[in-house]
């Protein structure tokens, strides 16, 4: 079967309040567990409620993942380091929250990646994304700097779960900062755990550890 680029125009439009059923990632014998679909806010919450979230290049059809392992933080292992400590106290940036998720998000899409040739937060992830944010989804950090936007992260929170999904630095520390402020906000107002999703060196800093995706999947179950 042959799927054509991106999403696909003839898939249901699903509003926020209609759901859709994924293959089950728990049985899936890789990461990638369903291909095609849009990028419909039903369609991107039912998949964060199971487990699953869209990671694909621009040429591809979606492709819907769930890694195993996955990379979580829980509140216990966020590290923060002594250095970063002196950066938060000092007030080197200034964080806010959701002040500017679409200068986020176009950062997010625009930071070379190494290793990585270009994005895969095209321009249909980012109206998607944008969308989440409209109707109180998907959520943003800035740390800005002498009044521009330094660095920020992004992603969706559903209860007490947060699936982060990107993040960007113009300047040193700039994401970090970002992240452990809302990694704090979100951890104090009763979110249980982040889901990075993928394991970087990054994240790890900050406290990421791997989790196989079946205690992921039991984790996010109890959550929700």
């Amino acid at each position: 079967m042959r799927f054509r680029a991106g999403p696909d125009p003839s898939f249901p439009y699903l509003d926020e309040h209609s759901r859709y059923e994924f293959p089950d990632p728990a049985v899936s014998k890789g990461d990638i567990v369903a291909i095609g679909g849009n990028l419909s806010p039903g369609m991107l919450l039912s998949a964060y409620e199971q487990g699953i979230f869209p990671w694909y290049n621009p040429e591809d059809p979606i492709l819907w993942q769930s890694p195993d392992p996955r990379f979580i933080i829980f509140p216990e292992w966020l590290h923060i380091s002594g250095s970063m400590k002196k950066l938060l106290k000092r007030g080197t940036f200034t964080v806010t929250f959701d002040r500017d998720f679409s200068g986020v998000i176009e950062g997010c899409a625009a930071a070379e990646r190494p290793g990585q040739a270009g994005t895969w937060i095209s321009g249909d992830i980012i109206a998607a994304y944008t969308e989440l944010h409209r109707l109180g989804w998907a959520h943003s950090a800035e740390s800005w700097q002498d009044g521009e936007l330094a660095g920020g992260c992004y992603g969706v929170r559903l209860g007490n779960v947060f699936f982060g999904e990107s993040m960007f630095a113009r300047r040193d520390n700039a994401s970090k900062a970002a992240f452990l402020n809302l990694a704090r906000y979100l951890f104090d107002s009763g979110v249980r755990f982040i889901d990075c999703q993928i394991p970087t060196e990054h994240l790890r800093s900050l406290g990421g550890r791997e989790v196989n995706r079946a205690d992921f999947l039991s984790l996010l179950r109890e959550t929700l």
